[in-house]
């Protein structure tokens, strides 16, 4: 969970790469942001802002891996990328399920039914173009044999930047915005 000085220093090192022609590559584990009153008072909504803002307008392609829990503006902070991989036993969402049924049913017992609402999995996120690339994992999940899930993992990368190996920082910037701006048009209704 990061603090705002996380975020700081992640925007700080991907405008660094940005200046150097260098690939951004992000790895997502986490639940959101750190929510103490400390990392509010130093900012913390803002330094999210400014890192999306910082991952929109990157001019190298930024691929983003979600190896665990992606979770709220915490994770998005990191992932507005070109493209999006996640290992198949991978969550993403905006807020997590027992959040969502607080809000929505006022009874974190319904965060079942939140969950499934959400569409937080990984295939659920593939089919509606929030995440490019399902990773599959080994039977019994990636730290059953962490070797083959990071030769996995390094694949995918590699094809992911393979793919955007011919685009100029125009047509990289342009394909993240559209990326962006297009979600939300697929529905699995």
């Amino acid at each position: 969970m990061a603090r705002p000085e996380g975020y700081r220093k992640a925007q700080r090192l991907m405008r660094l790469a940005d200046r150097f022609g260098l690939p951004v590559l992000t790895l997502v584990d986490t639940p959101g942001a750190y929510p103490g009153i400390g990392a509010e008072e130093r900012g913390q909504a803002e330094a999210i802002a400014r890192s999306i803002e910082t991952c929109l307008s990157l001019r190298v392609p930024l691929v983003s891996v979600v190896i665990g829990e992606g979770g709220s503006g915490g994770a998005i902070a990191i992932a507005a990328a070109n493209r999006v991989l996640m290992l198949q036993h991978s969550i993403y969402s905006v807020i997590s399920p027992e959040g969502c049924a607080s809000i929505l049913w006022r009874d974190g017992d319904f965060a079942r039914d939140a969950a499934e609402a959400l569409r937080l999995t990984a295939d659920d996120l593939r089919k509606l173009g929030v995440v490019d690339t399902v990773i599959d994992e080994p039977l019994g999940g990636a730290h059953r044999d962490p070797e083959a899930t990071i030769a996995r993992v390094g694949d995918a990368i590699a094809a992911s930047l393979d793919a955007m190996a011919g685009m100029d920082a125009d047509a990289v910037l342009d394909h993240r915005r559209r990326k962006f701006l297009e979600m939300g048009e697929v529905s699995l209704a």
